[in-house]
């Protein structure tokens, strides 16, 4: 789980957010989604590269302002952006109630959301980022694809609030590679409480055809998590063995993002 990105623009990027545009009642703005909400069936996960601090803020304002704008059904739940401490990538991280649910609601056209979000995208010249997440489109709006919250490493006590989400991603030969690794990691390797300090929570997501597994981790600081990568995730260390011992997962490497934007039903 190495990273090539460093930190060097995390504070620059948690500072960088702004009120979201056209708050509404019965949501809030600029929060941390709840990943284990138990209304949450179905999730949207995409990530962008948006080259730059200025266009991280220009991703993050056009989207959440198309979202603001838009007639949302019940079973809409959230949809969050991230900045990434590289002071280039956006984490785009969606809730609904049900696959169902957001399928209807591209049928009624979502809304209008598809097309303003694909403006927003264009305006701030944003390019799905390579390699991590894939990016198929056509699921409101290009970039998110579909996932299932899988199992989460919970935390050891009671937990801190979050200040940094780690996307951790792997490639994967279908559902079952992908329940082996997660199955694995939780059950024989790590277990089911979140380790490290200043770790949170892990929430192993894998995505509808089954060709990735993504790790949505809540720490306290990107720091933190820093100092972990450099002493519990050693290249010689048993986590990387396991998962380097494991047919049909590739290891697609780990981002930091902050500075949430975007509404989240209360």
């Amino acid at each position: 789980m190495t990273s090539s990105h460093t930190d060097s623009h995390a504070h620059d990027a948690a500072r960088s957010t702004r009120p979201a545009s056209g708050t509404r009642d019965g949501f809030r703005a600029d929060v941390f989604p709840e990943i284990r909400r138990p209304d949450a069936g179905h999730v949207l996960l995409g990530e962008w590269d948006a080259g730059s601090p200025e266009g991280q803020r220009a991703v993050q304002d056009g989207v959440v302002r198309a979202v603001a704008e838009t007639p949302l059904p019940a079973g809409f739940l959230s949809r969050v952006l991230f900045a990434g401490t590289d002071g280039r990538g956006v984490l785009d991280y969606g809730q609904w109630t049900s696959e169902a649910a957001h399928r209807d609601f591209l049928r009624n056209d979502g809304g209008g959301l598809p097309e303003r979000v694909t403006a927003a995208l264009a305006s701030a010249g944003a390019l799905p980022s390579s390699g991590a997440l894939p990016s198929p489109g056509g699921v409101g709006g290009p970039g998110p694809a579909r996932y299932r919250l899988y199992r989460s490493m919970l935390p050891q006590g009671r937990p801190e609030a979050p200040g940094c989400v780690v996307r951790v991603a792997f490639r994967t030969a279908g559902q079952e590679a992908a329940r082996e690794l997660v199955d694995g990691l939780l059950d024989r390797v790590i277990g089911e409480r979140q380790p490290g300090e200043g770790g949170i929570a892990s929430h192993f997501h894998i995505s509808e055809d089954g060709t990735r597994v993504v790790n949505y981790s809540e720490w306290t600081d990107a720091e933190s998590h820093a100092r972990v990568i450099g002493s519990m995730l050693r290249p010689d260390g048993r986590v990387i063995g396991f998962i380097e011992s494991l047919p049909g997962v590739e290891t697609l490497g780990f981002r930091r993002y902050v500075g949430p934007r975007g509404l989240v039903r209360a």
